[in-house]
């Protein structure tokens, strides 16, 4: 059944990416926004728009009634779940299917069996793939969890079933610091999912994060688009990725490759997703999880291969088989991502704001999939996350060239943002070599030098000051009308103090 008009149940940037290619595949789009989102750009882009009101997630973008209220309404025949928010809700995809809609990802049973890390690393074994040592299944018993961690050998991870993001995760040295570190993992996990379950993994030294991107349709078919290196991150969560790993042979692809197929195989997995492994300091991998949905770092994928992962997940999901085989596909070039966070980038603390000056970096070979413009607010309730700026080059060195241009380029006021980290990292020694790990942050940034301001920085910083008292003046009027005046951010204060 050929899909009419998807329903994008998201914000921001990714909501854009999929308005885009759903509009060239000649398919309508409906957006839905927040009250908090009234001013956002990202819903002006799509054919229909509804606000579903709230302030918060919690209130709004995480309500699937009113979801299925607009989907309603607006006659949709599909759900596309972005990435976060409800994308690996299996009961969201349920209820999308019991309605009568499609949901663009995989089944329900799969989402669910592969969003439980206690079954997926069941589900990896079963499939053949390496594991790290540890516990089964989960473990609630302190003291036969310490007993397993002691037999695995320290350090060792303490990490939650359920979610993400480095929520109830610890790492633990030391048998004496295994007791407070295996509670406080319950508890965090059980605040952040609601679930307190844990598990025990070896913890590996110097590891590199790799993923593998995957696509299946309903018919057998599966291929893999190769990898992303995803190892320069903050707090667990990623800030810069790449395409391809600069420490992967063309065998170790092709084995990562089809270990990941397997797992997938193993679930009747269909639609996009994407299988990550850690791979240790000896070049060995091991099985992390599975995302059953579309990844952030997605784009650099795109520009390595030349294909349109929104457009493959319609076309899976109304039916239609792969358009290419594995022999179909090959590596073109070298793609780099930097997420441009509204953070401070000496603590990676979010930063909150009106952005009066933005200018996007442009030229061949480099995209910026972002929702803000000049005027834009980056609030408080939503990921911190305006853009992603991709470059693609002929090779890593010339990418790498080209990314530090572009982010030269970026022109970026009222908040703080992670672009001076990434332009530290571009620059970086072991980045440049290719021999680094998922601790480059706390090993090379925290303790570098720190530069004078630059000359393109003053120039910015000059222009958002001026901006500024342009408009603390005119509030000074408005204040005189009873009316509030505008707060000076603290990207504006410090580069005034300048």
């Amino acid at each position: 059944m050929a899909i009419q008009k998807v329903l994008v149940a998201n914000r921001g940037e990714i909501a854009i990416r999929v308005f885009r290619t759903l509009k060239e595949m000649g398919v309508k789009s409906v957006a839905v926004y927040s009250d908090a989102d009234k001013k956002a750009r990202f819903y002006q882009l799509a054919d229909e728009a509804y606000c579903i009101g709230g302030i918060t997630s919690r209130e709004s973008y995480l309500v699937q009634e009113k979801i299925f209220e607009v989907a309603e309404k607006s006659g949709c025949d599909a759900i596309h779940p972005g990435y976060g928010f409800l994308s690996e809700n299996a009961a969201f995809a349920k209820a999308c299917a019991e309605r009568g809609l499609i949901f663009i990802g995989p089944k329900p049973d799969v989402i669910q069996a592969l969003g439980d890390k206690i079954e997926a690393r069941k589900i990896a074994i079963k499939a053949n793939l390496p594991i790290a040592s540890g516990t089964e299944g989960s473990i609630e018993n302190l003291q036969e969890a310490s007993q397993v961690a002691e037999k695995v050998g320290f350090p060792v991870l303490i990490k939650a079933t359920a979610g993400g993001g480095g929520k109830g995760m610890k790492k633990v040295e030391s048998k004496e610091l295994f007791a407070s570190s295996f509670n406080a993992a319950r508890n965090e996990a059980l605040a952040a999912f609601g679930d307190g379950r844990v598990y025990i993994e070896k913890y590996l030294e110097n590891p590199r994060h790799v993923e593998i991107q995957i696509l299946c349709d309903s018919y057998g078919n599966g291929a893999y688009l190769f990898e992303r290196e995803c190892s320069i991150q903050r707090r667990h969560q990623k800030v810069i990725e790449e395409a391809p790993s600069s420490i992967l042979t063309p065998d170790m692809r092709q084995e990562m490759g089809e270990c990941a197929l397997r797992i997938a195989k193993e679930v009747g997995y269909e639609n996009a997703g994407t299988v990550e492994f850690l791979v240790d300091k000896h070049r060995k991998f091991y099985f992390l999880e599975v995302n059953t949905r579309l990844q952030v770092e997605h784009p650099v994928t795109e520009m390595i291969t030349g294909i349109d992962l929104v457009r493959e997940q319609v076309k899976i999901a109304q039916g239609e088989p792969l358009s290419f085989t594995q022999d179909d596909l090959q590596i073109m070039g070298h793609s780099i991502e930097c997420r441009i966070y509204a953070e401070d980038s000496e603590n990676f603390m979010p930063s909150t704001g009106v952005v009066p000056h933005y200018v996007e970096p442009n030229g061949f070979g480099i995209r910026t999939d972002s929702a803000i413009q000049s005027g834009s607010e980056i609030s408080m309730y939503y990921d911190p996350m305006i853009a992603k700026l991709v470059v693609w080059d002929k090779n890593r060195e010339s990418a790498i060239l080209k990314m530090r241009r572009a982010l030269s380029e970026y022109e970026i006021a009222g908040v703080d943002t992670t672009i001076p980290f990434c332009q530290f990292a571009l620059r970086h020694e072991a980045f440049c070599s290719g021999e680094f790990d998922t601790h480059f942050i706390q090993n090379f940034y925290f303790n570098r030098e720190k530069a004078p301001l630059g000359e393109k920085q003053s120039a910015v910083a000059a222009i958002a000051a001026a901006i500024f008292q342009a408009k603390q003046n005119g509030a000074a009027q408005e204040t005189q009308k009873n009316t509030s005046s505008r707060v000076c951010s603290s990207w504006e204060k410090r580069k005034m103090m300048r």
